[in-house]
């Protein structure tokens, strides 16, 4: 019989321990492994040691839009609940974790349509939670599990700073949004790249300067809080993941153990063509 290799997906019964191949041997057969009711909603990346780690991402694909039941100031930070709508928990469990307009928050309680979770001094002063009131409404999304569909574009739910809208027009039956981004952030954001904003994954149509606009649908107006929105509104914002890291690479003195790193030059030794000087 063919053997399989061991998926390096953690389930809830090896969380923590890392790889699943030392656990069952490299190409290990998956038959006598006992199916599981879900996976945890990661991706699964190598450390560089030989093992395997987790993090939680997200889609940009709103799944509902809840409310704000009540925010509750605990020893310095807050507790948010929130109304969950049409959002179904009941795969969620205890310490997963839910996107909410954005933000990537751990439950902390469940309760029949709705969860409560911590929102830390870090997150309210870095994102648009500072905005928010009880009723406002919140787009919300749970995590990507091996069979999701990805939709739209990989987002960690780890917000990079506030997009301003500072205009708002009609196209056909689309609409044009244009936002202010901060000057530290410009460099991150490319024309036909991608965006996430207040949760929802969208396509930079245009940048110019430190303004840049994405064009919304009429689904996405109607089924998320992006309709909702005002000029002057401030809107989470994270970029692209691969932006970020290939920021991290390019720095080259850091990037890697040998003080070596991906620059201009090595890609254009490595046969992509203009990348290096004079190219």
């Amino acid at each position: 019989m063919r053997r399989k290799r061991a998926r390096k997906w953690v389930f809830p019964e090896q969380a923590g321990r890392y790889p699943l191949e030392a656990e069952y041997g490299q190409g290990a057969p998956l038959s006598g492994l006992r199916p599981l009711a879900r996976a945890r909603p990661i991706l699964p990346w190598p450390d560089g040691q030989g093992r395997t780690k987790v993090a939680t991402v997200f889609t940009g694909i709103v799944q509902a839009v809840g409310t704000v039941q009540s925010i509750q100031p605990a020893a310095g930070d807050w507790r948010v609940w929130v109304r969950t709508g049409e959002l179904d928990l009941s795969d969620v469990a205890l310490g997963d974790s839910i996107a909410v307009s954005g933000p990537c928050l751990t439950v902390v309680a469940l309760e029949e349509g709705g969860f409560a979770a911590d929102v830390s001094v870090e997150t309210w002063e870095r994102t648009a939670f500072a905005d928010l009131a009880v009723g406002a409404r919140v787009n919300l999304e749970k995590a990507l599990l091996p069979t999701t569909r990805l939709g739209g574009h990989l987002v960690s739910g780890h917000v990079d700073g506030l997009a301003v809208l500072g205009e708002r027009r009609p196209e056909a039956r689309s609409e044009r949004f244009v936002l202010e981004v901060p000057g530290a952030l410009t460099r991150y954001v490319a024309e036909k790249g991608s965006i996430c904003l207040d949760g929802v994954s969208l396509t930079v149509n245009g940048v110019s300067g430190s303004r840049f606009d994405v064009n919304l649908v009429p689904h996405t107006l109607a089924h998320t809080t992006l309709g909702d929105r005002r000029p002057g509104d401030r809107l989470n914002m994270e970029v692209d993941i691969i932006a970020r890291y290939l920021e991290r690479l390019l720095r080259g003195g850091e990037a890697g153990p040998e003080g070596g790193g991906l620059d201009a030059d090595s890609l254009a030794r490595a046969g992509f063509p203009g990348l290096g000087e004079g190219g």
